[in-house]
This record gives C-alpha cells, sequence and structure tokens, in this order.
C-alpha cells in the first residue's frame, strides 16, 4: 500500500530553524509531488501553524529555539491526533529517539539526509494509514 502516490497526496508543513534544512526537505518533498502548505522556524510557529493549514504531515527538527521538536510533537499530536510527525534531526542518541517515538512521532530522519531517506520515512510513516486517510489528504 505505501508506494510514492502517498507523497502526491500529502499536504506537509516543514519545521526546522535552519533556512538551508528547510530547503532541502521542501525540495525533496515538493519533487515527490507533496505540497508544503507552510513552513516554520520554531515550535510554537509550528503548532500554531499546524492549527490553522491542518496539514496530514508534519516533518520537523528536534533542536530549536522557544521550544524543542518533542514538545511541540506532544502538543501537536494531543491536539491534533491525526496529524503525522516525522522527526527530522541530527540528535541521533537514544534517549532523544525514545522520548520523539514516545511523544508519538511516526518515524525520524538524521541529518545528513538524502532524497530516498527522508522519502522511505514518510512511506513509513503512512505504511499503516487508512486509504480512506490518504484519500482525503488534500
Amino acid at each position: 500500500m505505501a508506494d510514492k502516490q502517498v507523497l502526491r497526496n500529502l499536504t506537509v508543513l516543514v519545521v526546522d530553524d535552519n533556512d538551508t534544512t528547510r530547503a532541502m526537505l521542501r525540495g525533496i518533498l515538493r519533487q515527490e509531488g507533496a505540497e508544503v502548505v507552510g513552513e516554520a522556524k520554531d515550535g510554537p510557529t509550528a503548532i500554531l501553524a499546524c492549527r490553522k493549514l491542518k496539514p496530514k504531515l508534519v516533518c520537523m527538527d528536534v533542536l530549536m529555539p522557544n521550544s524543542n521538536g518533542v514538545d511541540a510533537l506532544k502538543e501537536i499530536r494531543s491536539e491534533l491526533p491525526d496529524i503525522r510527525v516525522l522527526m527530522v534531526t541530527g540528535s541521533a542518541d537514544r534517549q532523544t529517539v525514545q522520548a520523539a517515538i514516545q511523544a508519538g512521532a511516526s518515524g525520524y530522519v538524521v541529518k545528513p539526509f538524502n532524497a530516498a531517506r527522508v522519502v522511505d520515512a514518510v512511506l513509513q510513516a503512512f505504511q499503516v494509514a487508512a486509504p480512506s486517510q490518504l484519500d482525503s489528504a488534500k
């Protein structure tokens, strides 16, 4: 069920305090057919954007100013449980990964990343999604 068609039906919010990382993710996702509906540089802005835009997927860094990604993840999953959150970070230590998974992360991509790793992680995040959820992604 998980194939690249999934990406063509996705609305995505990209969250990272690094402009280059956001641009790379935006480019990869758009290249695969996803619609990047917004971007944010920190957790509080990501939460507000999720409330307003209701993307199907959030690609979010863990270490950001104002609020870390795990704290933002908890709030997003609490308020908007249908949104999948893919953590994208340079921090691959066991404690950080475990905290993100326990908070409801749908997957994890470690920086530096390439297009294949991002696409694979997105597909994994939606592997258990119901077909109706994917159909209504746009």
